[in-house]
């Protein structure tokens, strides 16, 4: 039943209330029908809504894609032993092989092109730090390709946020999420 699901929702008890809700980044849609309907009510009943970042914010976006570049200077190659980096080469040509076969006659006709949506994913992957050429990859599989052009369900509630006119907000900065993550040295990655 619907209204048994776990909601990830906690309020705060205040006049009015708060509500504080736990988001997973996946494509909304393979998530919204288990949502329950608290959970959707209090957004809506909502006036001001904090997310994780401001990913409507094109200063977050190019933020989030500099601080996962590399030293100037530095290349993957320099960085992955080399098997490792060969592997993820050839991975990569695979996957760009296959991509025109994963897409979906939905995505076609929005005029998604393979190459484009490539690009869009793994475009400047040898200047990428490690951790993020592994969340990249953990990303390039036929389900979340078939997925894309869904936005996640951070972004999907910041645009609902902003279509209703909500006032929006973020409680992280792009480096607090960035340096944790660059910090990993290799074995931990």
């Amino acid at each position: 039943q619907q209204s048994e699901l776990n909601s990830f929702l906690w309020t705060i008890k205040r006049d009015p209330p708060s509500y504080f809700f736990g988001t997973i980044h996946v494509p909304y849609t393979r998530v919204w029908d288990f949502i329950p309907e608290n959970s959707k009510k209090a957004f809506q009943q909502s006036h001001i809504v904090y997310f994780e970042l401001d990913l409507t914010d094109p200063y977050t976006i190019s933020a989030l894609t500099s601080c996962q570049l590399l030293p100037q200077g530095e290349n993957l190659q320099d960085v992955l032993p080399h098997d490792i980096y060969c592997r993820l080469k050839r991975h990569l040509e695979y996957v760009k092989l296959m991509m025109p076969s994963w897409m979906t006659p939905d995505q076609r006709g929005k005029g998604l092109y393979a190459d484009y949506l490539f690009n869009a994913i793994a475009g400047n992957w040898e200047r990428k730090r490690p951790v993020w050429v592994m969340l990249m990859v953990n990303s390039l599989t036929e389900a979340d390709i078939k997925s894309r052009g869904v936005p996640v369900l951070d972004l999907y509630l910041a645009q609902e946020a902003e279509r209703l006119r909500k006032q929006t907000g973020a409680v992280e900065k792009v480096e607090e999420q960035c340096h944790p993550l660059n910090g990993l040295n290799f074995s931990q990655v």
